[in-house]
């Protein structure tokens, strides 16, 4: 991490006045989004400090080839955040993605070229009801224009492909983005179809918790077997994880896609018993508004993860920089965009069968150990 200032240190000070010296911050020079942050915000206190140890952090994931993954929660995509997204993906700074299913069907609406616009925070909302205009704060989405053109095609793209089996999200998603990118006028501007072609997987936590889960609805009502499998996407997760020599992750917000990923370490160390101990994920990033004191998940920090053996250290490679997301998350993929090297790509979704098999192999042998929860189970 940059030291701001070392010629400032004050070694005759008692201890806790010997780092470094806070002195108003130099613009000049800093012009550069990087330069910024690493001269400027890093010199300062409070959270524009832990955005400046949150893109350095990020950095250090990149150069260590750790495992990325971003979680996505609250209103992302409308603000068009799809994009700084796709730049992360496209130069291997994100491996694969748990997101809410809002997320990913609000994304779509870009591909097609449908209407998401700037509105007002202070409209009238009754007003925007009668001429059918969905709020989200301060942008407006169509109802007709934006949410049911979208239905439409999702619905169509659902019927283009056979649900043989049971799916999980990721292959769910990964058949829907193989339709929607030959229906799609901008497919280069959805982070939902990207991903496919950069064999990114897509997990969506709560599936039936989005437009994206209830356009399911028709095809299966009409008889077709669209079955998702959760189980499926945690063990695949999990998998992941335990193929990777060093994870991290970069949450936006908290959520349900927060604990699927941390839920992963417990999952093979207090589920499967994994012989080869991983004591939690090696790097943590947050951007979040919620605060601890609440109790809520959104807000637990990565010292309470650590509790659960969800993260490896409760002091170090951990950062939660509390500021909206919309202005902190631009500024971190910027950074990372700006001081690293493109990686090869991971390259996962067509490794899944292969990492999965893994973790089944695991959870077999570690039944067969006396006193384990689960002797009874029999191998194939």
């Amino acid at each position: 991490m940059t030291a701001p200032h070392s010629h400032d240190y004050c070694p005759n000070l008692p201890k806790p006045l010997q780092g470094p010296r806070i002195q108003p911050l130099p613009m000049a020079g800093n012009e550069n989004i990087a330069d910024l942050i690493d001269n400027v915000y890093a010199a300062s206190g409070f959270n524009g400090r832990r955005l400046a140890e949150a893109a350095q952090l990020f950095s250090r994931m990149i150069r260590e080839n750790a495992t990325i993954a971003l979680t996505v929660s609250g209103a992302m995509t409308p603000i068009g955040m799809g994009g700084p997204i796709i730049e992360l993906m496209r130069r291997g700074f994100i491996d694969f993605i748990i997101s809410t299913g809002a997320n990913l069907y609000h994304d779509l609406h870009f591909a097609f070229g449908q209407p998401v616009v700037q509105g007002d925070y202070e409209a009238d909302d009754n007003e925007l009801a009668i001429q059918r205009v969905a709020r989200i704060y301060d942008v407006y989405i169509g109802d007709e224009e934006t949410l049911e053109a979208t239905d439409r095609v999702v619905i169509d793209a659902y019927r283009r492909f056979k649900h043989e089996h049971p799916m999980a999200t990721s292959e769910l998603h990964w058949k829907l983005a193989a339709e929607l990118a030959e229906m799609a006028p901008h497919p280069e501007r959805s982070f939902f179809i990207e991903a496919r072609k950069l064999d990114i997987p897509l997990f969506t936590s709560s599936p039936g918790d989005s437009s994206l889960g209830m356009d399911l609805i028709l095809p299966r009502l009409r008889g077709d077997t669209a079955f998702i499998d959760p189980l499926k996407d945690v063990i695949e997760a999990t998998a992941i994880i335990r193929a990777a020599d060093k994870n991290g992750v970069v949450q936006l917000g908290g959520g349900s896609p927060k604990n699927f990923y941390l839920q992963t370490q417990p999952m093979l160390s207090q589920i499967l018993r994994d012989p080869v101990p991983m004591d939690g994920h090696d790097y943590f990033i947050q951007l979040t508004t919620d605060a601890p004191h609440w109790g809520g998940l959104s807000g637990a920090t990565p010292q309470e993860a650590r509790s659960w053996g969800k993260v490896k250290d409760a002091l170090t490679n951990n950062v939660v920089v509390y500021s909206c997301a919309s202005i902190t998350f631009p500024l971190l993929a910027q950074y990372v965009l700006i001081r690293n090297e493109a990686r090869p790509l991971k390259r996962l979704y067509p490794r899944l069968p292969e990492l999965s098999e893994r973790i089944r192999k695991i959870a077999l042998q570690a039944a067969q150990k006396p006193g384990h929860m689960a002797t009874s189970v029999e191998p194939d």
